[in-house]
């Protein structure tokens, strides 16, 4: 066994341990914390969807990047009024959380119960894990995500990949 005889080389070894214990313990809450992800086996070049639409001829995405409940509400507003005017199974609606407007996205937030109402209705709710590995390190826990949201790798890249695939890209 190796045996460091310096005081840099137990210290390596200690943040090692560290870090593989932070490791374990955000990827056992990522798993536990959300009822949905879709970074197992995630292809950008092959889009994938929590709820499939086949029927719908209009795709939007909603950007959320600020901790502001105002702008948060005036996403929801806006998905809520394509919901009406397309109707529910004509428009693919996918809001898309990071940076620090993924705090819309956990749960018990002031607009929890429109997430519930909208989520029903098929649109979908991505969380950005960078962001949400961001967030784990600076609080020493992974926050918990509301029940709807689907943790995607990255949110700039699932807004190109949504973009790629004919969405049309809002920011409230």
């Amino acid at each position: 066994m190796f045996k460091p005889d310096t005081k840099k080389g137990k210290s390596m070894i200690l943040n090692k341990l560290k870090i593989s214990l932070f490791a374990a313990t955000l990827l056992f809450s990522l798993g536990a914390g959300a009822s949905q992800s879709l970074l197992e086996g995630y292809s950008y070049d092959h889009l994938k969807l929590v709820h499939e639409l086949p029927f719908a001829k209009h795709h939007a995405v909603l950007q959320v990047s600020q901790d502001d409940p105002a702008l948060w509400n005036l996403t929801l507003n806006n998905a809520t009024n394509m919901l009406k005017y397309f109707g529910a199974d004509k428009v693919q609606i996918v809001v898309v959380a990071y940076g620090p407007g993924l705090k819309m996205l956990l749960k018990n937030t002031p607009v929890a119960s429109r997430l519930q109402a909208l989520d029903a209705q098929g649109v979908e709710f991505d969380a950005c894990n960078v962001t949400l590995q961001g967030m784990a390190k600076k609080l020493g826990h992974v926050p918990e995500l509301a029940s709807e949201a689907v943790i995607i790798p990255g949110g700039i890249i699932r807004i190109m990949q949504l973009e790629q695939n004919g969405y049309n890209y809002i920011k409230p």
